[in-house]
C-alpha cells in the first residue's frame, strides 16, 4: 500500500532555469522564433534606455563646465538653459518611451509563459490519482496555482529588465568613475554598493521562511473558505456557521500574526538605508552618476525582496508539477476512435488491496464478468463494493493479484484506452455549474442536441427537463445543487449512457430515485446492456433480480454467488437474509 507522496520543494534555481527555457525556447518553430524575436527586441530596447540615463550626467557636466566663469559670451548664457531643459527633456522622454515601448513587446512572451505553465501544472494536476486528490484542499490548490502564475510575470520582468540591467549599469558607471577620477572613486562606489546588496540579501533570507508560513496559512484559509461554502447546507443544517467564522478567523489570526513579522523585518531592512582637484561639471558628473545609481539601487532592494517572495510563492505550483502520480498519466489525445466497442470479459484474479496500510479492503478476491453479461455486487457498507470499480477504472492499482480485461492486465493497457472502454455512473453525482445539455454530454464532447436527448429519455429525465424554464440549457448550480438528488442521478445515468463504452459500472445508480422512476431505468438497461459488459453495485435487491450473477461480499470476501433465484433459496445464506430485511422493511 503505497503512503500519499507529498509535494517536494522545488529550488529557486530550478524554477529559474525552467523560466528561463520559456525565455528563449529551443527548437526554430514559428512561435518560438516569435518569442526569440521579442525577447532580443525588449533586450535591446532596455540597453538603449541605459546607455541614455547614463549620458545625462555626461550631458549636466558639459552645460555646467560652458556657464562657468570662463563663459562670457552673453549669447551662451541665455542658450545654456535652454538647451538644459530640452536635452534633458529629450533624454528622459527617450528613456520612458523605450522603457515602455520595451514592456509592450515583452508582454506577449510574460502572458504566453504564464498561460503554459498553468496549463502544464492543471494538466498534471488532472494525471494524479485519485489518492494524492483525497489528501489535498481543493481549495489550497487553487489558491497555490493562482499565487504562482502571478508571480511568474513579476519574476520574469524583474530578473530580465531590473536585476540584470542593474548589475550592468553599475559596472558601467564604475568602470567610469576609475577611467574619468581614479580608481579611489571607483572603490567606494563598489564597496558602498556591495555592503548595501550584501544587507538586502541577509535579511530577505531571513524573511523568506516567514513568507513560506504566510503562503501555508494562506492555503489554508482558502481552503477551509471553498470546503464551507461547498458544505453550506451542511452547515446550516447544525447551526454551525459561528463555528464555521471561528475556525476561519483562527487561520487569518495566525496569517496576521506571521505578516506582522514579516513587516516587522521590511522595516528592519529599510532601516539599514543610511545617508554623501575637479572642476564643477566633474562635481556634478560624479553626484549625477551616484545620483544615476541611487535610484535603480533604491528599487533593487525592493525589487530583490519582491523576487524573493515571488519565488517562494512559485515554489509550491512547481512542486505540484514535480509529484508523481502512482497511476501512469492519460495522454490528453482523444484515441476514443482507436478503442474496440465489443464487449469485454472482466476478471478480478486474487486481488488485495486496502486504502490504508494493514487495513486490507479486499483479501484474494476472485470472480468473472463473462463479456455481454451482467453481474450484481452487493454487500454489507465497508465490504469493498465500490473498491471494486475504482480498481477497476484504475483509480488505484490492486497490492496484490490481477484486473484483467479480455485476458489482459489492465496495468499494460493504456490508461486512456482502457478508461474509453468504462462508462461510470457514480454513487454520488457531482455536476459541473453549467447547463444540464453540458452535463449529459460531458459523456461525449462530439455528442450532438439529439444524442443528448435520446439519452435524456433513456434516462427518465427528459420530461422533467422539459418543465424547466430554460429547459435543457438550464444552470444546474455549483455541484448541481439546483436539482434533487433524483435528477442528478438520471443526470449521470443519461452522460455514462451518451459515452456508449462496452463496459458499464454503476454503483448504486438509482439510490436516489423513486420506485417507479427506478423501475422504468432498470427497463432501460436491460435493453441497453445486451450488448454490454456491466457491473451493478447495489443496495436495493430488487433492481438485480435479473442480473446474469449475482457476487455475494462480506470483509473483502466473496462469500456466496449465482442467480436471484438460487441464493433467495439458499438456506442461511448472506443474500437470503438481506432480501428478507428488504421485503419485510417493505411492508412496514
Amino acid at each position: 500500500m503505497a503512503t500519499p507522496v507529498e509535494p517536494k520543494a522545488t529550488s529557486s534555481k530550478e524554477i529559474l532555469t525552467t523560466l528561463a527555457a520559456y525565455l528563449w525556447p529551443e527548437g526554430t518553430s514559428k512561435e518560438a522564433l516569435a518569442v526569440k524575436s521579442r525577447v532580443v527586441v525588449s533586450v535591446g530596447l532596455l540597453v538603449a534606455g541605459k546607455l541614455i540615463n547614463i549620458e545625462v550626467p555626461f550631458l549636466f557636466k558639459e552645460l555646467v563646465d560652458v556657464m562657468g566663469p570662463s563663459t562670457s559670451s552673453e549669447a551662451a548664457l541665455v542658450a545654456v538653459p535652454v538647451s538644459l531643459v530640452l536635452g534633458y527633456g529629450l533624454a528622459r522622454f527617450s528613456a520612458n518611451a523605450f522603457q515602455e515601448l520595451r514592456a509592450a513587446v515583452f508582454a506577449k512572451v510574460a502572458q504566453g509563459t504564464i498561460r503554459q505553465v498553468g496549463r502544464r501544472v492543471f494538466e498534471h494536476l488532472h494525471t494524479l490519482d485519485l489518492r494524492f486528490h483525497l489528501n489535498r484542499q481543493t481549495g489550497a490548490l487553487a489558491r497555490t496555482i493562482d499565487r504562482g502564475s502571478r508571480s511568474i510575470d513579476f519574476v520574469l520582468r524583474s530578473l530580465l529588465f531590473s536585476v540584470v540591467p542593474t548589475a550592468l549599469e553599475i559596472g558601467l558607471v564604475s568602470g567610469i568613475m576609475a577611467h574619468n577620477f581614479g580608481w579611489e572613486y571607483a572603490a567606494i562606489t563598489v564597496g558602498t554598493l556591495t555592503a548595501y546588496t550584501g544587507f538586502t540579501i541577509v535579511v530577505t533570507q531571513w524573511r523568506t521562511d516567514i513568507r513560506r508560513r504566510m503562503n501555508k496559512l494562506e492555503n489554508q484559509a482558502s481552503g477551509h473558505v471553498i470546503d464551507s461554502l461547498m458544505n453550506y447546507e451542511t452547515v446550516k443544517y447544525f447551526n454551525n456557521e459561528a463555528h464555521e467564522a471561528s475556525k476561519y478567523d483562527a487561520t487569518i489570526k495566525q496569517y496576521q500574526d506571521a505578516s506582522l513579522k514579516t513587516q516587522t523585518s521590511l522595516s528592519f531592512l529599510n532601516a539599514g538605508i543610511a545617508d554623501g582637484a575637479l572642476t564643477v561639471g566633474d562635481l556634478v558628473l560624479v553626484n549625477g552618476l551616484l545620483f544615476q545609481l541611487s535610484i535603480p539601487l533604491n528599487f533593487i532592494g525592493s525589487v530583490y525582496r519582491e523576487v524573493r517572495q515571488s519565488v517562494v510563492d512559485m515554489e509550491a505550483m512547481f512542486a505540484l508539477q514535480a509529484v508523481p502520480s502512482s497511476i501512469p498519466p492519460p495522454s490528453f489525445t482523444k484515441s476514443a476512435t482507436s478503442v474496440e466497442r465489443t464487449p469485454k470479459t472482466i476478471t478480478f484474479d486474487n486481488v488485495s488491496f486496502g486504502y490504508r496500510p494493514g487495513q486490507p479492503i479486499l483479501n484474494g478476491m476472485s470472480f468473472t464478468v463473462p463479456a455481454g453479461r451482467t453481474i450484481a455486487v452487493v454487500g454489507s457498507s465497508g465490504s469493498g463494493k465500490s473498491t471494486i470499480l475504482r480498481l477497476l477504472y484504475r483509480f488505484y492499482d490492486a497490492d496484490d493479484g490481477r484486473v484483467l480485461v479480455d485476458g489482459v492486465d489492465i496495468r499494460d493497457v493504456p490508461i486512456d484506452d482502457l478508461r474509453h472502454l468504462i462508462a461510470v455512473v457514480p454513487q454520488d453525482t457531482v455536476l459541473f455549474n453549467d447547463s444540464i445539455a453540458y452535463n449529459i454530454g460531458y459523456g461525449n464532447l462530439n455528442a450532438t442536441r439529439d444524442d443528448v436527448v435520446h439519452a435524456a429519455k433513456v434516462a427518465q429525465i427528459h420530461d422533467s427537463i422539459e418543465q424547466f424554464h430554460d429547459g435543457y440549457d438550464t444552470r444546474v448550480g455549483e455541484r448541481g445543487l439546483k436539482l434533487s438528488g433524483g435528477e442528478k442521478q438520471r443526470v449521470a445515468i443519461a452522460r455514462a449512457m451518451l459515452k456508449d463504452a462496452p463496459i458499464l459500472l454503476f454503483d448504486e445508480a438509482t439510490s436516489a430515485l423513486d420506485s417507479e422512476t427506478e423501475h422504468e431505468i432498470v427497463k432501460q438497461f436491460k435493453a441497453i446492456g445486451l450488448h454490454k459488459t456491466t457491473v451493478i453495485i447495489a443496495h436495493r435487491l430488487s433492481t438485480i433480480q435479473d442480473a446474469d450473477e449475482i457476487v455475494v461480499l462480506d470483509k473483502g470476501h466473496v462469500i456466496e454467488r449465482g442467480t436471484h433465484l438460487d441464493l433467495v433459496d439458499r438456506p442461511g445464506g448472506k443474500y437470503a437474509e438481506m432480501w428478507y430485511r428488504q421485503q419485510h422493511a417493505k411492508k412496514d
